[in-house]
């Protein structure tokens, strides 16, 4: 007990609280889905956000406390990107014989997913600048961030936007895949991963490593594309 206590009393007065309470609430959260047989709604990051914010609540703490933790977490998200070329080598032959195809889902889907937003929130009546926020949603997001800042949007809003994408994507992507009779690993992933970024190509390694390359695959390229739609979405709009 009173190495516990010790442990607590050092963690409490250390970034390394936050950092300690994200890893658990991941592995509980990924636990669960384990023991669901990775139910769609058992979406490790779903649940671990809700974990993470009760915490939070809880204790009051502010935001940006609790990520001076957790920045740890934040910086391994560029390594983990640049991993993905690992499974992509991998299964080079597969990618090259799909290549056409491939890039044609990537130009319909990415400009489909900026215009619908946008075109939908206008209807709506929102405000340019929430627009310039909305708009790359659908990416991972530092790009995501990075687009709308650069535009002046708000940064943050945009990185909400873009978790809520994803962990819906991520939870609609099998259920949906399997009532249209969508069989083809490489069709799923790629679609999961445009749609839903990195939490949906997550979602994809989960069920099939074919899958989860497509969808990396997905996620790098429309990244790329969403840079240079939105400008010109927004331009049109106004």
């Amino acid at each position: 007990m009173s190495t516990d206590f010790a442990l607590w009393v050092f963690l409490a007065h250390s970034p390394l609280l936050w950092l300690t309470v994200t890893l658990v609430a991941y592995v509980v959260a990924d636990r669960i889905s384990l023991a669901s047989n990775r139910h769609p709604l058992a979406n490790p990051v779903l649940h671990a956000v809700w974990m993470i914010g009760l915490v939070l609540y809880a204790t009051r703490t502010p935001y940006p406390v609790y990520f001076e933790g957790a920045q740890f977490v934040h910086f391994l998200l560029g390594p983990a990107t640049v991993a993905l070329a690992i499974p992509l080598y991998e299964h080079r032959a597969t990618v090259l014989r799909v290549l056409l195809p491939m890039l044609a889902a990537l130009a319909v889907g990415s400009i489909v997913a900026v215009v619908s937003a946008l075109v939908t929130a206008r209807l709506l009546g929102v405000p340019h600048d929430m627009l310039v926020t909305l708009a790359p949603k659908s990416v991972t997001a530092s790009v995501a961030m990075g687009i709308s800042g650069a535009l002046g949007g708000d940064p943050a809003l945009t990185a909400v936007l873009v978790i809520l994408t994803g962990i819906i994507g991520a939870v609609l992507v099998t259920p949906l895949f399997d009532r249209l009779g969508l069989t083809d690993w490489r069709a799923r992933g790629f679609a999961a991963g445009l749609a839903a970024h990195g939490i949906g190509t997550a979602r994809a390694f989960q069920v099939s490593e074919v899958a989860g390359t497509f969808a990396g695959i997905a996620m790098g390229l429309n990244a790329l594309l969403t840079a240079v739609i939105v400008p010109v979405a927004l331009g049109l709009l106004r």
